[in-house]
């Protein structure tokens, strides 16, 4: 059976405020594409389908033309539910359209429920685990002490491992949380941490063991686990912190063994484009403004950091002039904290700390005239003052 395993949508999201919707429909338009070259028979999306627990119209009706194409084609589509979905929403009408080929499986107080699908080689059982709260799922655990993502998930594992039982065939789980094993790269500045990335959260892969295929979702960025326990990423780039990291899905050829039978098991990565490179830039405004070094990235997204002495006057607006997807703007310092801590204590009256600490600052330029003659009265009133007391 061939699979294609893909996640985090997101679709409504924005970045840095900009809408990206169009961005994700030429991602989408290219997936498709390959479900049509490959003959996918089932796409397998897991998590995070909208950005928000209450997606937009246009949003659903985004999400309602990508499930047509995909039947279209052939193929079967398996859903289930991240933490930025609504469990209760995505799976509204779940079994009415469970008739048309498109399977939502988002019910928390119920992990082990299936879809069982024939191929040439017999019967492949699909497991749709939504985000699983262990706030939520302590109420359906039935005594079972359920405080983290690694309880929730083992017990909902336990019952998979329950309703598999006399069953001969192949087995592929699709879940959303964060396995165990995910390098740092594969981590987005922004990720989620209420699953709590290394920390004790963490979801062990034994936990997997002995399932055909493991399609996670929630990380946003490729990342192979084991050879059958992956995360696919999402199909575009939400943070800079994973402007580097290719975007793509995982397509799946599972053979007529079991689980255990490395032959009878393939794997390939699909790339997708990026409609919009990320780009960090930095230097002056001025040398953002005009250098030649910097021109193939006019239609990037782009987060500019500005080594200027003095913060220039309407700095974004300036550079949304060159660079119309400019999103981001930080000020950098050439001097470090370290070489301040070092200055710093040098100085001997408040005139030198004053001017140490306005070149730490502003990069080296410290007390102006004007400045300095400000300062002078100010201090002089000052110590006036005190010798009067």
């Amino acid at each position: 059976m061939r699979i294609l395993h893909t996640s985090d949508w997101h679709i409504g999201r924005t970045f840095h405020g900009e809408s990206v919707l169009d961005n994700l429909a030429l991602a989408l338009d290219r997936l498709h594409e390959q479900v049509r070259e490959h003959g996918v028979e089932v796409v397998c999306i897991s998590g995070d389908i909208f950005d928000s627990a209450v997606p937009s119209a246009k949003a659903l009706q985004f999400f309602d033309a990508r499930l047509a194409e995909f039947v279209d084609d052939g193929a079967r589509v398996l859903v289930t539910s991240g933490n930025h979905d609504s469990a209760a929403r995505l799976g509204y009408l779940a079994r009415w359209l469970g008739e048309s080929g498109i399977h939502i499986l988002a019910d928390p107080s119920r992990p082990a429920e299936f879809i069982e699908l024939q191929d040439a080689s017999g019967p492949v059982r699909f497991y749709g685990i939504p985000y699983l709260e262990p706030a939520i799922v302590r109420s359906h655990a039935e005594g079972d002490q359920v405080g983290s993502q690694r309880d929730a998930i083992a017990w909902a594992m336990g019952l998979v491992r329950e309703s598999l039982a006399g069953f001969d065939g192949r087995v592929v789980v699709l879940a959303h949380c964060f396995a165990a094993g995910v390098p740092d790269t594969g981590v987005a500045d922004d990720i989620e941490r209420d699953l709590s990335a290394g920390g004790i959260d963490v979801v062990p892969l034994e936990l997997f063991e002995g399932v055909s295929y493991v399609a996670l979702g929630h990380i946003h960025s490729r990342s192979r686990l084991s050879e059958r326990v992956r995360y696919s990423g999402a199909p575009l780039h939400y943070s800079f912190g994973e402007a580097n990291q290719p975007r793509g899905s995982w397509l799946i050829d599972l053979g007529g063994a079991g689980s255990d039978t490395a032959d009878d098991f393939a794997c390939q990565w699909l790339e997708l484009p990026v409609p919009r490179l990320l780009v960090e830039l930095t230097g002056t405004l001025q040398e953002l403004e005009t250098s030649a070094e910097f021109a193939a990235h006019t239609e990037s997204w782009v987060s500019a950091r500005l080594t200027d002495g003095d913060r220039p006057v309407d700095a974004m607006r300036r550079l949304r002039q060159r660079f119309p997807h400019a999103v981001h703007l930080e000020y950098v310092q050439r001097s470090t904290t370290q070489q301040a801590r070092r200055t710093l204590p040098r100085a001997t009256s408040p005139e030198e700390h004053t001017d140490a600490f306005l070149k730490h600052v502003r990069e080296a330029q410290g007390l102006t005239q004007f400045e300095n003659e400000v300062l002078t009265d100010l201090l002089s009133e000052i110590r006036k003052q005190e010798a009067e007391r």
